[in-house]
């Protein structure tokens, strides 16, 4: 006989939450295995011992790493999600009896006591450091890349540079923008400037379709794919390695001394590989090199170069001089005279001009032991590994939808790149922790 199920409403309903959330479901793993009362410790100084109660500042960490978690960009559709979904209830610690609350609550506390704190970045590093104690991270195989995300802005808000004075009166995002330029400001070369979001640029990357960006820098460790350091610049190339320097110098603050570093050529400069020598860091990085780009011609490495007099000569027994440096291009200059080089037997192997020129760049000791390292297994092994970062990107832009940030501001968007940074560690961290309980003295990541 058919069954059929009518709809009855009991005026009271007696149940615990914690029962209907399966035990293996990830926020049961992070309330298992993570603390977060810390973060009311911190932020203890920024409230007023008088006056009514705020709302608990672990309840709107806790609402906002959901948000990270689960992919929901929007904080007011987030809350809608809190007040529906049994497990988000649970975790935020919002009972039936309490009330959501206000979208607005997320916009005063961040503007106010969450950025004056900098607790989002606390929150971050707690987290690495707890990686650290349950000996997820090795932190000796390190790799830095990054990836473009849009900014809150549209292409057809740029003005011209000079404009900004005036769009400034009616812009109160540009007024304040135009402040800080008389302090450090990283976006400062570009033409034209958006009056929506000031700090993002106009970028693209394989060829696609330029728009408003900024760049959202991760430092993995390999072996675990834990994001060791998360920092946020404009889509800018040159960008990418200040930002590796920032993200090596705060993992060594943690007690870490990486053995090498992963990255792609965009982080070959001379400069960049002898930085991470001098710290006792192999660059596993291809070179920016050009020097064999001469159109079949006498390369560099045919010129034989004597110290004690600091000249180079060519196959032909030629003289080329030192001339000068290219502080732009962090190099020195040698050069040949049009007398030497006319009737040469070589010269149209050499040079189709009067002379010819070298430019011997001043890093190049660095630049030779990163060629030395090419094809070496370390070298391969990090080149191999270089993958993961590609797959957090993918997961920070298909499964935490953050393809484009909604905060504008170069502030709000570091807060946005750390909260999915914190979110993704979250979940290698609580499902290692689960994993050794389940297999002790079984190491995964």
């Amino acid at each position: 006989m058919m069954g059929q199920q009518l709809r009855t409403d009991s005026l009271f309903y007696y149940f615990r939450l914690e029962d209907q959330i399966p035990e293996d479901h990830l926020l049961q793993l992070i309330e298992r295995y993570v603390d977060f009362s810390f973060v009311r410790e911190r932020l203890k100084s920024f409230y007023s011992a008088n006056g009514r109660p705020s709302i608990d500042p672990e309840v709107l960490l806790r609402l906002l790493l959901v948000g990270y978690l689960y992919g929901i960009t929007s904080e007011r559709r987030l809350l809608e999600e809190v007040r529906m979904h049994l497990a988000y209830r649970w975790f935020t610690r919002l009972g039936f009896d309490q009330e959501i609350p206000d979208h607005s609550t997320f916009s005063k506390n961040r503007h106010g006591r969450f950025r004056q704190s900098g607790v989002f970045r606390e929150v971050f590093e707690e987290i690495v450091r707890r990686c650290l104690e349950a000996g997820l991270v090795k932190g000796q195989n390190l790799a830095a890349d990054g990836t473009m995300v849009g900014a809150n802005a549209r292409r057809q808000s740029r003005v011209p540079r000079e404009q900004l004075k005036e769009a400034a009166q009616a812009s109160r995002t540009v007024r304040e923008y135009l402040a800080e330029l008389e302090q450090a400001n990283p976006v400062s070369d570009p033409e034209k400037v958006s009056t929506t979001d000031p700090d993002a640029v106009l970028a693209t990357k394989g060829g696609g379709t330029p728009l408003m960006a900024y760049y959202d820098n991760y430092l993995i460790d390999t072996a675990s794919r834990v994001i060791l350091e998360v920092e946020a610049t404009p889509a800018l190339s040159r960008q990418e390695m200040v930002a590796a320097r920032r993200m090596i110098e705060r993992v060594e603050k943690l007690g870490l001394r990486p053995e090498s570093l992963g990255a792609d050529k965009a982080y070959g400069s001379g400069e960049f590989l002898a930085w991470l020598l001098a710290r006792g860091v192999q660059p596993h990085l291809p070179v920016i090199d050009r020097r064999h780009q001469t159109g079949g011609r006498f390369t560099r490495d045919q010129f034989r170069y004597e110290p004690a007099e600091n000249v180079f000569y060519c196959p032909e027994g030629k003289a080329l001089r030192y001339r000068g440096q290219h502080r732009s291009m962090h190099g020195s200059s040698y050069c040949s005279t049009a007398a030497q080089c006319h009737g040469c037997p070589q010269k149209q192997r050499c040079t189709p001009t009067a002379y010819r020129k070298l430019f011997i760049h001043w890093y190049e000791p660095a630049r030779e032991v990163a060629r030395a390292l090419v094809g070496t297994p370390p070298y391969e092994h990090s080149r191999r590994t270089r993958y993961k970062l590609e797959a957090l990107f993918a997961e920070l832009k298909q499964h935490l939808r953050l393809q484009r940030v909604r905060l504008r501001r170069l502030w709000n968007v570091a807060e946005q790149f750390l909260l999915a940074a914190t979110a993704q560690n979250l979940k290698r961290l609580v499902r290692f922790l689960a994993q050794q309980q389940r297999s002790p003295g079984l190491s995964t990541a």
